[in-house]
């Protein structure tokens, strides 16, 4: 607490009204500070906001000590759920101190945790504009920049060739005759600019996000177009006329269009359009004026898709291993990624991944020719509506290379008109990713030419659907065919989708009852194929188990420990011997974790896993039981824990765990929020000689010169945006650190061999240090833009894991210079890296 006693300046004048003023200020001066000492911070609130609304002169004297009462007492306030009176305070306290970057950043945080994102964000920022070396305001922005204004964002606005067909396409009609334009999901406002330079009477935008529309406002009124663009802070499904927009419109554009085309609700948004928005389409044969007609950009699309091998995607999508480090997965536990399970559930989840094909590691093989799997017509409002209804159709596709069925990847050609086109395909140099559906659940996923891939295709909940893969072999068709024959003549029925539909129903297969569906996330099951992983953790723990045993055994063989049991009985003193107190090892490992069931095969060992899902759990009992392990050994912590946020307690009130593994990087590449606090609890629940897995920590890096980074960092000047200026609006939402990068398919030159940046010790604290210098030297000459780092974990001297390597389930980061630096060959550059509240940030000394 702030130690200052502030008192009032007395004024010149003496009247009575001022004596008495000054009186009830120093009284209630006294009583707040009386009031901090018993802690009571609600009623110390009341009386420094007396103070300062008598006499706002003593606004500096009493600041600090101002800052604390109202953190405590909005923390006090948030346990009770007076959530109200909480935002209450911070509103009466950013009246007093509107310009102070401690309040705006504290109530940043408490919007944040309450969901309120785009609130959050601009607390953050405001304090980050007041303050910018105020580092928990600058880490907490960086935070929520990545939700409010997503990284594909200065993707696209740095995508010439995107930007310049838009233009085209919008100007060409434009000059045609469609002068009233919506641009629905307006992000930066680009496209309406578009259509504003082109020469569109009136123009209309709408955007949902707050943080968006507010940036679009800014770089519209920058290029001094607000008076011809009208923007709305809605969705267009709630627009009405004459309310928002005085008529309909003649043009829609938009790009509300994910990876897998319809994610991001373009049919829905243009049902709604054609039937409330629009004027009604143009006929064929028509020659009236376009103004009378709508239309819309993009016209259409051609989905495509090819099934192919790729061990990246398998590996994340797919456990491949029937046993690990001798732990047997059982065959009636079904492990399916989020993508995969969407397939069966009723919840309106993403069905696909993404990835951007060009750059997966390790690279892809096409097993078939790239095939057409639907045509949409955006200016067909009838197509349009029979989408949602219209039921799944059956693919058969041809194999032409022998291999492994890992996925079907899709991408499409947006047709934005009859001469502009744009295509997301793999071959393609695009800011576009590609969705992936992955392949699950097959009996058997190779196959060669001659086979056929068969799957059922729709558009349901708006996603594009790919259902029901197989892999139809020759003789398997020869068979369907006989079938056929017997009761058709296949010839007369001039139909191919019947036969593909017999043939895809020919190996659909439905869940046994007896099996447990585990929905696990993409980097867990890459965790589960991660063989070293789980071996490194079994070494560490027997070995930390081995060094402990003598001690357990010299307990046990104390005479006086002997005398005590004995004058118990000797039934008892039997059972002692034979049963000594186990080790305690507790997992607070973040996810799906296998490590307490390897622990518990390693001797007297009681294992707590933290794991939060039923299914989870459900899963790991069924592991255990297939590995012939004790059910009643594996416990689940949470149960026995009362408050949840407080995992870190002793495993029994007279006992300390021997082992507690902790997470210490997330699958993002960065470290875990809290993880040095989390340590500190956890050596203080330890036995004699217990170990925090990883015991530390080693953080590495290295110079590149990385132009994608660059760009997909920050947009680049107004060449890229053809002459309009968004990029210093949308670019202070840049975050410095780049995160789930995959360093081995990175475009980017090495300019130094790695060098050690970090040293974080959960085992011996002494030896961290909040900031370090670092040389680094440069074996090749070239501009230094971004640093990428990773870390290797070392659960003892001996054993470590490499958080870069092939089979590691995590990605990597890289810290993105603002501006690159020119470096030549045998020079040395100096890193400055420091620590701080489980962020790190890494700049350059020059």
């Amino acid at each position: 607490m702030p130690n200052s006693r502030s008192r009032p300046r007395r004024g010149a004048g003496n009247g009575a009204g001022t004596a008495g003023r000054d009186e009830l200020v120093s009284r209630s001066l006294q009583s707040a500070e009386h009031c901090l000492g018993t802690q009571d911070f609600g009623t110390a609130y009341a009386h420094y906001l007396l103070v300062l609304s008598l006499a706002p002169e003593l606004k500096e004297d009493v600041k600090e000590t101002f800052q604390y009462t109202l953190l405590r007492w909005a923390e006090e306030l948030d346990a009770l759920n007076r959530t109200q009176d909480l935002l209450g305070c911070y509103e009466q306290a950013l009246e007093l101190f509107p310009d102070d970057e401690v309040i705006c950043n504290s109530m940043g945080e408490h919007l944040f945790r309450m969901g309120f994102r785009d609130e959050a964000a601009g607390y953050f920022h405001k304090a980050v504009k007041l303050n910018p070396d105020f580092n928990d305001a600058k880490e907490n922005f960086y935070r929520v920049a990545n939700w409010l204004v997503e990284r594909w964002h200065f993707i696209m606005l740095n995508d010439t060739k995107r930007n310049m067909i838009y233009n085209a396409a919008i100007q060409k009609a434009v000059c045609s005759g469609f002068k009233n334009v919506l641009d629905i999901g307006a992000g930066t406002g680009i496209l309406s600019m578009f259509a504003k330079k082109a020469g569109a009477h009136s123009v209309y935008a709408c955007e949902l996000s707050k943080t968006m529309y507010e940036l679009a406002c800014d770089v519209v009124a920058a290029n001094k177009m607000e008076a011809g663009i009208k923007l709305l802070h809605m969705k267009s499904l709630d627009i009405e006329i004459p309310k928002h927009i005085p008529e309909r419109v003649s043009l829609v554009v938009t790009e509300t269009v994910d990876a897998g085309l319809f994610g991001e609700g373009i049919v829905e948004s243009l049902i709604h359009a054609w039937e409330h928005l629009l004027l009604q389409p143009k006929t064929k044969g028509e020659n009236s004026n376009c103004d009378k007609y709508g239309k819309v950009i993009p016209a259409s699309a051609i989905i495509y898709g090819m099934a192919v091998e790729c061990a990246e995607i398998r590996r994340h999508h797919r456990v491949g291993l029937k046993e690990i480090v001798g732990i047997h997965l059982p065959i009636n536990v079904k492990f399916q990624s989020p993508a995969y399970s969407s397939v069966d559930t009723e919840e309106t989840v993403e069905p696909y991944t993404t990835e951007k094909m060009s750059r997966v590691p390790g690279g892809y093989l096409a097993l078939t020719e790239s095939f057409e799997i639907m045509k949409v017509d955006f200016n067909n409002l009838q197509e349009l509506k029979s989408l949602a209804t219209k039921k799944p159709d059956p693919i058969s596709i041809p194999v032409v290379k022998e291999g492994t069925l890992d996925a079907i990847v899709v991408w499409f050609v947006l047709q934005l008109d009859d001469e502009h086109s744009l295509s997301t395909s793999p071959s393609e140099e695009t800011c576009w990713e590609q969705a992936v559906y992955p392949v699950q659940d097959l009996p058997d996923y190779w196959m060669k030419p001659g086979d056929h891939v068969t799957m059922a295709v729709s558009c349901q909940d708006c996603y594009l659907r790919i259902q029901s893969i197989n892999i139809l072999g020759l003789e398997q068709e020869m068979e369907v065919t006989k079938s056929f024959t017997k009761t058709t003549d296949l010839l007369s029925l001039g139909n191919e989708a019947e036969l593909c539909s017999a043939l895809a129903n020919l190996q659909t297969s439905k869940p046994d009852a007896g099996e447990q569906i585990c929905v696990l996330e993409s980097s867990e099951i890459a965790l589960l194929n991660n063989i070293p992983y789980h071996e490194g953790f079994k070494m560490a723990m027997k070995k930390v188990f081995s060094s402990l045993t003598p001690e357990k055994l010299c307990q046990v063989m104390d005479p006086h420990y002997q005398d005590n049991e004995m004058s118990c009985g000797t039934g008892r003193h039997n059972t002692m011997q034979s049963t000594p107190e186990p080790f305690y090892v507790l997992d607070v490992s973040e996810g799906f974790s296998i490590l307490p069931i390897i622990a518990g095969t390693l001797g007297q060992v009681k294992p707590y896993s933290s794991v939060e899902k039923d299914q989870h759990r459900i899963a790991l009992d069924l592991i255990s039981e297939a590995s012939h392990f004790p059910k009643e050994t594996l416990e689940f912590w949470l149960r026995h824990v009362e408050d949840e946020s407080a995992v870190l307690q002793r495993p029994k009130s007279d006992k300390l765990w021997s082992i507690i593994i902790l997470d210490v990087i997330e699958p993002s590449g960065l470290i875990q929020q809290e993880i040095m606090e989390k340590a500190a609890i956890s050596r203080c629940l330890l036995q004699s000689g217990g170990k925090i897995f990883p015991q530390y920590v080693l953080m590495f890096g290295l110079l590149v010169e990385s132009q994608t980074l660059v760009e997909e960092n920050a947009v680049q000047g107004l060449e890229r945006t053809l002459g309009l200026n968004i990029a210093p609006f949308i670019n202070q939402f840049q975050v410095p650190i780049r995160v789930f990068l995959d360093l081995s398919s990175l475009p980017c030159t090495p300019l130094s061999k790695p060098v050690e940046l970090l040293r974080l010790d959960l085992m011996t604290p002494y030896l961290n240090t909040s900031n370090r210098e670092v040389k680094v030297r440069i074996c090749k000459s070239g501009q230094v833009t971004a640093i990428p780092f990773w870390y290797h974990m070392y659960l003892d001297e001996e054993i470590r894991l490499d958080t870069s390597s092939e089979a590691s389930h995590w990605k990597q980061a890289a810290v993105v210079l603002d501006n690159p630096i020119q470096v030549e060959m045998g020079e040395e550059l100096v890193l400055s890296v420091e620590h701080h509240k489980s962020n790190v940030s890494i700049t350059v000394k020059q």
